[in-house]
């Protein structure tokens, strides 16, 4: 199984989500970062290789429009914050 496919699934899961395999699956199937097969796809690989603190960073700065740089990530809550 990916990590990245790993980690969602078991972030579902402690939100109590039933099935949280199937649709973390379904929801990185969606983005395409993961082929039907299960493998993941260019896009998910990359993805997979910023680690949870640099997709966090991406996150925070597509919502705000600045760069990933202008944050740093907080693993306790798993979110990035301005620096």
């Amino acid at each position: 199984m990916p990590a990245l496919l790993n980690r969602l699934t078991r972030q579902l899961a402690a939100k109590g989500v039933k099935g949280a395999a199937n649709m973390a699956a379904g929801l990185l199937k969606k983005r395409g970062h993961l082929t039907a097969e299960g493998t993941l796809t260019a896009q998910g690989k990359k993805r997979q290789s910023l680690g949870a603190g640099g997709r966090a960073k991406a996150r925070a700065a597509k919502y705000s429009g600045k760069k990933a740089s202008d944050y740093k990530y907080n693993s306790k809550t798993n979110r990035a914050v301005k620096k």
